[in-house]
Order: C-alpha cells, then sequence, then structure tokens
C-alpha cells in the first residue's frame, strides 16, 4: 500500500474550510465547518481529515482526501501487516515459558500494541502527519525522524531476515525430497547459504530493482492464506503423531515413511531417546535461559505500527474510533492464531520444539506430503515478500540521504544491492532464526510498540497536561518500554556470551 504524498494546505477565514463526516455524504449541503484540531477530540467522528494541533497556525500538513478501503478490506490488510515469519517462532517460546506464562505474555504484549495504536492515531491527529518519521520530525526535529527511519529500517532488515533464513533452512529440504536424497552428501545445492544468494540473485533482487512495486502488494494475502494453511496443518499434525507414543490414527504411518531416511531416522531416535514421561507433561510456567526470546519474540510477532497510518489514511469513513474498531478486530484474530499455532506446536513437540516451528516438523517427519506443500507455500510467500519489505526501507534511506535530489536508477540500485547484501551476510553468519527474532524484537519492536509513539504522544499532543491521566499513562508506558528493551538485550547479550563461552566459539 502507498503512502498518499504528503502537502500542505493554506487556508484563510475567508476560504470554504468545510468538510464532511462519515455520515454527510447522504445530504446535498455540506456541514458546519471543521474545528481546529485542537478541539478534535471533541467529536473524533466528525474530523476526516487532519490538521495542525496549534489553532493559530493556517497551513496544514496533510491533505484531505477521502479512504476508499472499506472496513473489511482495512482488517484484512492490518492483519496481513501483523501476521509474518515471527508465527513460526511462538511454539519455542511457549516451551520455554509454559502454557500459562505464555498467555499471560501473550495478553498483555497484544493489549500493549493496541494501547501504542491508540498513542498513534490520536497523536497523528494532533501532529497532522501521516508518516511516522514526520512525526517523530515534528516531535523531536532530526533525532525524532532518524530514531523513527532506523526502528522502521530495523525491524523491515529483521523481517527480511527471518524470510531468508526460512528459504535457507527448508528449501534445501524441499530439493532433497524432490529428488529423493537420503542424506546431504554435499552437493552444492543442498547447501542453504549458497540456496540463499542463489535466490537472492535470481529471483528477489530483480523484483526489487523495479521502480514501482505496488502490484506485488497482493503477494500479502497470498501470505496471510499461506499463514492459515500452517495453522490447519499445525492442529492437524498434533493428532497425526505424537513423540511420547501415544497411537494417534496415523502416526505409524507417519513414522514407518519417515524412517526409510537414516538422517531422519537418526533425529527421530534421539528425540525419542530424550522423551520422558516428565517431557511429556504440559508445563505451565517455565524459567531456563531461553526464557529471555518470548517477550522479544512476542512483540516481533505483533509490530505493526509503520503501517498503521497509511491504513488509517485509506479508511472509508475515517475517524480515530473506526480505524481503532480495526485494529481491535484483527489483533483479536491475530491473537486468536498465534495462541492456537503456538499451543498445539508446543502441544506436539513439548520441549522438542525447535526455534522455528517448521523445521521441527521438517526434520522429524521428512518427505511427508502435506508438510511439503506448507513448505512450498510458505517459501513462495515469503520469497515473494522480500522485495516489499525492501521497498519501504529504501524509501526511508532515501528520504534520510537524498530528499530534495531526482530519482537515480544508480542510487535505487546500489542502496537495493547493499540491503540485501547486508540481509544474506545475516543470514548466512547468524546462527539461529531466534537470535534475529530476539535481537530485533527487544530493539525495533520495542522502539516501535512501545518508545516512539508513547514519546510522540507526550511532546505532540497539546491540549493534555503531563499531571493528566493521559499523560501519565503514556509516561509509564515509555518507561515499560525502556525497561523491556534493556532487561530483554542485556538477557540476550548474556545467553549470547555464555553461550559462545561454553560450546568454545
Amino acid at each position: 500500500m502507498t503512502k498518499a504524498e504528503m502537502g500542505k494546505l493554506n487556508t484563510s477565514p475567508n476560504e470554504d474550510s468545510s468538510s464532511y463526516s462519515s455520515n454527510d455524504f447522504n445530504y446535498p449541503y455540506p456541514t458546519k465547518p471543521a474545528m481546529k484540531s485542537h478541539y478534535v477530540d471533541m467529536d473524533p467522528e466528525n474530523q476526516n481529515f487532519l490538521l495542525e494541533s496549534n489553532p493559530g497556525k493556517k497551513k496544514y500538513e496533510t491533505e484531505y482526501h477521502p479512504g476508499t478501503t472499506s472496513f473489511g478490506m482495512s482488517v484484512f490488510n492490518l492483519s496481513n501487516a501483523i501476521v509474518g515469519s515471527g508465527i513460526l517462532g511462538l511454539s519455542y517460546a511457549m516451551a520455554n515459558t509454559g502454557i500459562a506464562l505464555f498467555i499471560i505474555l501473550l495478553i498483555f504484549v497484544s493489549v500493549f500494541s493496541l494501547y501504542s495504536v491508540h498513542l498513534l492515531l490520536k497523536t497523528a491527529n494532533e501532529g497532522g502527519s501521516l508518516l511516522y518519521e514526520q512525526l517523530g520530525m515534528k516531535a523531536f526535529g532530526m533525532a525524532g525522524k532518524l530514531a523513527a527511519s532506523g526502528s522502521v529500517t530495523m525491524q523491515n532488515i529483521g523481517a527480511m531476515s527471518s524470510y531468508l533464513y526460512i528459504v535457507k533452512y527448508e528449501l534445501p529440504l524441499v530439493i532433497k525430497t524432490f529428488m529423493d536424497i537420503e542424506e546431504n552428501t554435499g552437493q552444492w545445492f543442498l547447501n542453504g547459504d549458497y540456496l540463499v544468494l542463489l535466490v537472492s540473485l535470481v529471483l528477489i533482487l530483480p523484483l526489487s530493482l523495479l521502480k514501482n512495486l505496488g502490484y506485488l502488494g497482493y503477494t500479502s494475502g497470498f501470505s496471510l492464506l499461506c499463514m492459515v494453511f500452517f495453522l490447519i496443518v499445525v492442529i492437524c499434525k498434533k493428532f497425526q503423531i505424537d513423540i511420547c507414543g501415544v497411537d494417534y490414527s496415523m502416526v505409524n504411518i507417519t513414522l514407518n515413511a519417515t524412517l526409510e531416511h537414516h538422517s531422519i531416522a537418526a533425529d527421530v531416535h534421539e528425540t525419542a531417546h530424550n522423551i520422558t514421561d516428565d517431557t511429556c507433561t504440559p508445563k505451565y510456567f517455565i524459567f531456563n535461559s531461553q526464557t529471555v526470546y518470548a517477550v522479544p519474540i512476542l512483540t516481533f510477532s505483533f509490530v505493526c505500527h509503520p503501517a498503521i497510518l497509511p491504513i488509517y489514511e485509506e479508511l472509508k469513513g475515517r475517524s480515530r474510533r473506526r480505524m481503532m474498531k480495526v485494529s481491535n478486530v484483527s489483533f483479536f484474530a491475530m491473537f486468536l492464531m498465534y495462541f492456537l499455532a503456538a499451543l498445539f506446536g508446543y502441544l506436539t513437540f513439548y520441549g522438542s520444539v525447535e526455534p522455528e516451528l517448521l523445521h521441527t516438523y521438517s526434520k522429524l517427519l521428512g518427505s511427508d506430503v502435506l508438510l511439503l506443500i506448507v513448505r512450498l507455500a510458505v517459501l513462495m510467500a515469503v520469497t515473494l515478500t522480500v522485495p516489499v519489505v525492501i521497498f519501504p526501507i529504501r524509501s526511508s534511506i532515501t528520504q534520510l540521504l537524498c530528499a530534495e535530489k531526482e530519482f537515480s536508477w544508480l542510487r535505487h540500485s546500489a542502496i537495493t544491492v547493499a540491503l540485501l547484501a547486508f540481509t544474506n551476510v545475516l543470514v548466512i553468519f547468524v546462527p539461529t532464526i531466534r537470535d534475529i527474532f530476539g535481537f530485533i524484537g527487544a530493539s525495533a519492536a520495542a522502539m516501535l510498540i512501545f518508545i516512539l509513539p508513547s514519546a510522540f504522544y507526550i511532546k505532540l499532543v497539546k491540549k493534555e497536561p503531563m499531571k493528566s491521566v493521559q499523560k501519565i499513562g503514556a509516561l509509564l508506558f515509555l518507561l515499560s518500554g525502556v525497561f523491556v528493551m534493556t532487561g530483554s538485550m542485556t538477557l540476550i547479550i548474556l545467553d549470547w556470551v555464555h553461550n559462545a563461552a561454553s560450546d568454545g566459539h
């Protein structure tokens, strides 16, 4: 979805500044002139465009145009923005927190994310901008703009890395299945690092170099369908396999087919050897060295804030209350989807679940046809989504470095190649997708969910005093974000240092 071009609209007391509310289009005459945004929240449902917070100013940063996207399609678009590769790490998070603690964390993160959406929408109304970076510029000058742009860039690079990480680990398994290769004998086309580079050069780079990637937005819908299909398969597989020895209807057929491959059989026997009655019992509260990754993985999974303002801008009958309803429906749907995926994935593998759930199925089930279809669908979805993710990063970098310059294919290509090369280096050298989820979730995601919306709200919403309940709540939210980010980053770094010292690297 492209963001509307921002301009300046001059008005004066003698000019017609009439506006139409969401209900006014049924009448042949305009309503009374809209009040300045200093009083916008007195009647938020009748405010269809954003004005400056200072009522004495004569210029507005946002040009009014009616939204054209329906409520249902806005819910679909926001759900697309929320769901992503983070869903693959939620079972791992549950396996290291327990069912009860995971549900508590999931509720808190989803509620906090919704609250930050509320702050962001209210700040956009007061600040008069529908661009995250512009709100940062209005609030804190260039430092705010850099913080917003840097957080969005880091989050999108993390998303790209997680997508390519799926290619790195799933594509070799798909090739082995199609070519009926039992063990990895060292062929280059079974090396995930080589395959990531090949996919990046042959498929992703040409699509990313296009000047307009609007048509690729359709892949977001395909990606959502793939994740829904993935959820259905996760639920079904719980009743087909059981590593604790319970004989479900399909388990014997599945394992007999699996044991034909020696390498997969070794994984199965190794897993079975580590299974005890205790490990097959669902845990409700777990605390270990990997528990620190739970909150970052959850925050990474719920980040959609850079997409909130563009979706708000295109919403038909645009109002803050209507957009919050869109957010409530989308977040609730994703809450259920995340909870079910995490629960059934955990109850299938318990403590044996890996940071990337799809890889756990691949490791233990091998050439299962249904899982092969899921892997192919997810691989196609993430491969086609990477160019869409590159587009806003490139636009943000271009706006920061050379906003006033003419479009240059050389600069356009150089930024694209640099971004893709950097992401490939991350994917090749970062040990697991857990580290990507953890680091980005603890840094950029915490900034986008907790820190920036509350900081912008405190700075730009002038009509509420600092002693008001709203400002105090935003301040506490800001402090909690700082605590989450610093605490999570500290614990993750300590875990890295501990693991590096213990394994000799």
